[in-house]
C-alpha cells in the first residue's frame, strides 16, 4: 500500500475534521482498488497538492500517468468534466474517472510549472497561450458564473459593510458596475477558473498543459484575476511605477488569450474586491490583503 505524506494527512484533518480523519484513513485501501481495477503499477512517491495525492503509475500500452484523488468536496466536482471536454487541448489528457470517489487516472507530462519560468513576458504569455487553447464550447451541466456571481453583489456589500467600508467608495462601486453589467449576460465557453503559474505544467507535446481546472461556463476574462494575483506579479507592487507594471502584464495576457481588455480588467477588479473582503473574513496574511487591495484600485 502507498504511504500517505504525513504533512497532508495532518493538513487534511485539521481543515475537515473527522471526515477528513476517515477518509485519510481508507486513502491507501482506495489507491490500491483503483489501481487494480485500472491495470496501474507505482511507479514513484506520492505527491500531493492541497486538497489531493497524485501517484505515478504506469499501465502497459499507455504512455506514463498519475492516479489523482481528492478529499470529496463540491470544488472538484466538474474536473474531469473540463477534461474531457478538452481532450489534451491545452490541458492533461483524461484516461480514467470515477466521479463517486473523486478519482482520474490522469496524462503525466514533464516536470516543473510554469512557476519554474522566471522571465515575466514569457510567463504570463503562456498563461494566455493557454487560456485561448482552453476557450471550447462548454459541455452542459457544468455551473455557470452567471449564477454564481449574480450573488456578489449582495456579498460584497454586506461584507464591506461588515468590515466598516475598508476600500474607497469608488473601488466598490466600479466592482458593483461590473456585475451588473457585464454578470448576467456571458458566453457558453468553458472557464478554467484557477488558472496561474502553478496548475500550468511544463508540457511535451504542447509547450503548456493545465491541470486543476474547476469548469465554469462563462467569459473567460473571469480568469484574468487569478493571472494577476500571483507570486509573479505581486513583486510589481513594490516598484516605482507600480501601476503601469501591473496594466501591462494585464495587456500582455489579454493579448495573448485573445480576451478583450476591459473585460480582463473588469473582472480581475471585482475578484479583488471580493477576494480581500474575503480574506478579511477568513485571516489571510495581513500582505495579501494588502497586495489585492492595491490591486482592486490599480484595475479600476
Amino acid at each position: 500500500m502507498i504511504v500517505i505524506p504525513e504533512d497532508f494527512a495532518r493538513e487534511t484533518v485539521g481543515r475537515e475534521g473527522e471526515s477528513g480523519r476517515q477518509w485519510i484513513e481508507s486513502l491507501p485501501g482506495l489507491v490500491d482498488e483503483l489501481m487494480r481495477r485500472w491495470s496501474c503499477a507505482p511507479d514513484g512517491p506520492v505527491m500531493h497538492g492541497r486538497v489531493g495525492i497524485v501517484v505515478p503509475v504506469r499501465r502497459r500500452g499507455l504512455p506514463p500517468m498519475v492516479l489523482k484523488v481528492s478529499f470529496p468536496h463540491p470544488g472538484n466536482v466538474f474536473e474531469p468534466d473540463a477534461y474531457a471536454a478538452w481532450g489534451g487541448r491545452g490541458a492533461v489528457r483524461l484516461f480514467e474517472r470515477d466521479d463517486e470517489r473523486f478519482a482520474m487516472l490522469l496524462e503525466r507530462t514533464g516536470s516543473g510549472t510554469l512557476a519554474t519560468i522566471e522571465d515575466f513576458d514569457v510567463a504570463v504569455a503562456a498563461l494566455g497561450h493557454v487560456s485561448r487553447r482552453l476557450a471550447v464550447t462548454a459541455p452542459a451541466g457544468l455551473p455557470r458564473l452567471a449564477d454564481i456571481t449574480a450573488e456578489w453583489i449582495d456579498e460584497i456589500t454586506y461584507a464591506a459593510a461588515e468590515f466598516d467600508n475598508p476600500l474607497p467608495p469608488h473601488v466598490l462601486e466600479a466592482a458593483l458596475a461590473t456585475l451588473r453589467e457585464l454578470g448576467p449576460s456571458q458566453p457558453g465557453t468553458l472557464v478554467h477558473g484557477d488558472l496561474h503559474d502553478s496548475n500550468v505544467l511544463i508540457g511535451e507535446r504542447e509547450p503548456w498543459l493545465a491541470i486543476d481546472p474547476k469548469g465554469y461556463v462563462g467569459d473567460p476574462a473571469y480568469d484574468t484575476f487569478t493571472v494577476i494575483r500571483s507570486l509573479r506579479f505581486a513583486h510589481l507592487l513594490f516598484s516605482p511605477d507600480a501601476a503601469a507594471e501591473v496594466l501591462r502584464g494585464l495587456d500582455l495576457f489579454c493579448d495573448a488569450a485573445g480576451i478583450d481588455r476591459d473585460r480582463g480588467r473588469r473582472w480581475a477588479q471585482v475578484r479583488a474586491v471580493k477576494s480581500t473582503l474575503w480574506g478579511r473574513r477568513n485571516g489571510d496574511e495581513p500582505w495579501l490583503i494588502d497586495v489585492t487591495d492595491q490591486l482592486a484600485e490599480i484595475l479600476i
